[in-house]
């Protein structure tokens, strides 16, 4: 323990000697360093961020879309032939295990008039199982209820992007608005979400009974989407195959028949864009890290400069009776205290960077203590790797050589 401080303690001093030259040496390991630090930050900020948004998207989510169509030999996209009904989904809800709530989704849209002015938003028919669903509360007022379903009731949840466009300011509940020239009445506000992982507005939007939306205001009898919870995330594969066969079943699908839908998991949203958000990250990282290795080739050329610049100390010592491996140890010493520095202050920078991104840019970068001290370790693995060649060369002098070099 002494010596590893007698060490330390020297190659201080030695490296004290050129102050200047010493913190340029470690300029690459400190750029390299709080660069790792701060680029893997900012990426696991924003997997972070991407997540949140994705699970304020609803509890365990299940989409269920309505298949495609040909024409004349020419596929129509996704959604073009739609078979789904509320049947479907009195189905599901009496007949799948695996899922604890089922809600139809009919959208429409159109000018909205009340209040103070008018607004154009999208109006979404739900059952009271979307709520859950997708994790929305309450603000002002109350949820519609099954009996308001049942009765085709004219009663509509705003959104808050809605809400303060028509009434600023003011719990709307029971006032009136037109939507497409129906009037409905304000049965609530929903609490603030924010904008998606695709940058929409959720809040723009008006929740109205399934009934209301598909026969007052489309006019229609299909259902444009379902929406389903599952009772855990454990079991989202399963409830997925189980809502699949149900809906076969209920679409009359013999064996051989293709769905005529598609059913899409939030895992799988999830786990997309985790793994592209990790693969950024890495990149980042990856790209930061070239500086650590300029950094260590740095730290050897300087070493290398100090050996012959100090050839003859290095004689003096191996004539009194320094070994080549002392001689080694010491140079060594030097390169990993000069690397170990250069990291601290790097990490030391990185930490102000951070500070800086996340209360003046608006980031949400986060600060990972296991990338730290694996940047830490790494630098004074840098310092071993690029400091070794000129240590052992500096042992393999000939002592009476050394002692005549001018």
């Amino acid at each position: 323990m002494k010596l590893t401080r007698n060490l330390i303690k020297a190659a201080f001093k030695s490296l004290l000697k050129n102050r200047m030259r010493s913190l340029l040496t470690s300029l690459g390991i400190i750029i390299g360093v709080s660069a790792v630090v701060v680029m893997v930050a900012i990426g696991e900020g924003s997997q972070a961020k991407i997540e949140k948004q994705i699970n304020a998207l609803g509890t365990n989510l299940i989409i269920v879309f309505p298949g495609g169509s040909r024409s004349g030999g020419v596929h129509q996209g996704a959604g073009s032939f739609n078979r789904f009904t509320f049947d479907d989904v009195e189905k599901l809800a009496k007949e799948a295990a695996l899922i604890d709530g089922v809600s139809p989704v009919v959208r429409s849209g159109g000018q909205i008039i009340g209040g103070q002015g008018n607004w154009n938003t999208s109006i979404y028919g739900v059952s009271t199982d979307y709520f859950s669903i997708r994790n929305w509360e309450i603000e002002y007022g109350e949820y519609f209820t099954e009996r308001d379903i049942s009765s085709r009731k004219k009663v509509a949840l705003l959104g808050k992007t809605v809400a303060d466009e028509l009434f600023p300011d003011q719990d709307p509940t029971g006032e009136s608005v037109r939507i497409r020239n129906i009037p409905f009445t304000v049965a609530g506000v929903l609490k603030e979400k924010g904008q998606s992982g695709m940058g929409q507005d959720q809040d723009d939007v008006i929740l109205a009974p399934s009934t209301t939306v598909l026969y007052r205001l489309k006019g229609r009898s299909h259902v444009d989407m379902i929406n389903a919870s599952a009772i855990s995330t454990e079991v989202m594969d399963e409830a997925q195959e189980e809502m699949r066969l149900i809906l076969r079943e209920s679409h009359r699908l013999d064996d051989g028949d293709d769905d005529d839908f598609s059913i899409r998991n939030q895992a799988e949203i999830t786990d997309a864009v985790t793994e592209t958000s990790k693969a950024m990250t890495l990149l980042l990282a990856s790209i930061a890290g070239v500086s650590l290795v300029v950094g260590g080739i740095g730290i050897m050329n300087i070493m290398l400069v100090s050996v012959t610049e100090r050839t003859r100390e290095i004689g003096i010592r191996m004539s009194v009776g320094a070994r080549g491996s002392d001689v080694l140890t010491q140079f060594l010493s030097e390169a990993v205290v000069l690397s170990l520095t250069g990291g601290i202050i790097g990490i030391l920078l990185s930490f102000g960077v951070i500070y800086v991104l996340n209360e003046f840019v608006g980031l949400a970068a986060i600060v990972n203590p296991e990338i730290i001290a694996v940047s830490f370790v790494f630098s004074g693995a840098v310092g071993v790797f690029f400091g070794f060649y000129p240590a052992r060369k500096a042992a393999a002098l000939n002592p009476i050589d050394a002692l005549h070099y001018d």
